[in-house]
């Protein structure tokens, strides 16, 4: 795996819901409608939209703020890469 892809969206109460997931390769459908795609074997970030609005894309205070909330994703990723480097 190489990619974290976040994608909100707007349940019919109101309430904003994420579906967070690990993929080998990018697609189309990710591209378009993930709000956050982050790559970690170039640590970069593809795409990163709240709400609409762009964000700065800077690699560190992004993984850093969803491995508070995703530490077991962002650390299979994170092994995977670093062994690969070694």
């Amino acid at each position: 795996m190489r990619y974290m892809t976040i994608t909100y969206f707007v349940q019919p109460s109101g309430k904003f819901d994420e579906s967070v997931a690990v993929a080998k390769n990018l697609k189309n459908k990710d591209l378009t409608g993930a709000s956050v795609i982050l790559d970690f074997r170039d640590r970069s970030v593809i795409k990163c939209s709240m709400n609409g609005v762009t964000v700065p894309k800077e690699w560190k205070k992004i993984r850093d703020f969803y491995y508070q909330h995703y530490p077991q994703y962002i650390d299979q990723l994170e092994r995977q890469y670093n062994k690969d480097t070694e």
